[in-house]
């Protein structure tokens, strides 16, 4: 925070948060209003957040602090449209993905806008490149499709895994095998509004990501699927 204005640069705390020394405890302070806020500071390295103003203006500061910290991580994927990105953004998803690989019909422009209140994230399979996008998703290569699982990257660090299911195939085992994965565990693969909230409550995962289950068609989101599926993740 420029203490002269007060204004936040969220960027600035980032590399900030980034550069300390790792054998020292790292406190994100300011501005912290929303989940993703929160997430970001724990993915630069941060080992704990500073939460002021945000829990003396809710109604239920401890609702708030659940929200801020406790709950999964919400991502819709496959977004082509700004239309569709600000319907995430309202219904209240946390990550917003854009999927960059070339053989998909689901190939995003760009990275598209999106407010400070989200993380973007670009999904590749097998080479990478910059987009300016906060994180991302990276897939390998295998047989000319993506590999079942990824990795989520912030400054090509590794923070988090993807657990997803075999490239078009279904995997009765899927839930079982993602809850005995270690560290940050990001859930993908048939999620849905019908099925996401009985999957966090197996799996315990760091975030949840679906795509295809809220079409209307490749590339097109469903608004009220949407709406329904970043409902029952939160």
């Amino acid at each position: 925070r420029d203490l002269t204005s007060f204004r936040i640069d969220r960027r600035v705390q980032l590399e900030l948060v980034a550069r300390a020394p790792r054998d020292r405890v790292v406190v994100a302070e300011s501005g912290v209003d929303v989940r993703a806020h929160g997430a970001a500071a724990e993915l630069a390295g941060a080992d704990a957040v500073l939460v002021g103003t945000a829990l003396m203006r809710a109604p239920d500061p401890a609702a708030k602090l659940g929200e801020l910290l406790s709950r999964p991580l919400v991502k819709v994927c496959g977004l082509t449209r700004p239309e569709d990105v600000e319907v995430a953004v309202e219904a209240g998803a946390d990550l917003v993905g854009f999927i960059l690989a070339r053989e998909t019909p689901r190939r995003a422009p760009g990275v598209l806008e999106s407010p400070d209140t989200v993380l973007s994230v670009a999904v590749f399979v097998g080479e990478h490149e910059k987009t300016g996008a906060d994180l991302v998703q990276l897939y390998r290569r295998e047989n000319g499709h993506r590999s079942r699982d990824g990795v989520l990257l912030r400054d090509g660090r590794e923070v988090a895994r993807v657990l997803d299911l075999p490239w078009q195939r279904e995997d009765p085992a899927h839930l079982a095998r993602a809850a005995g994965a270690q560290g940050r565990v990001m859930l993908a693969g048939g999620l849905g509004p019908e099925n996401v909230a009985e999957a966090i409550a197996v799996v315990r995962p760091w975030a949840v990501d679906a795509s295809s289950s809220l079409e209307l068609s490749p590339g097109i989101k469903d608004h009220a699927r949407v709406r329904a599926y970043v409902a029952a993740a939160r």
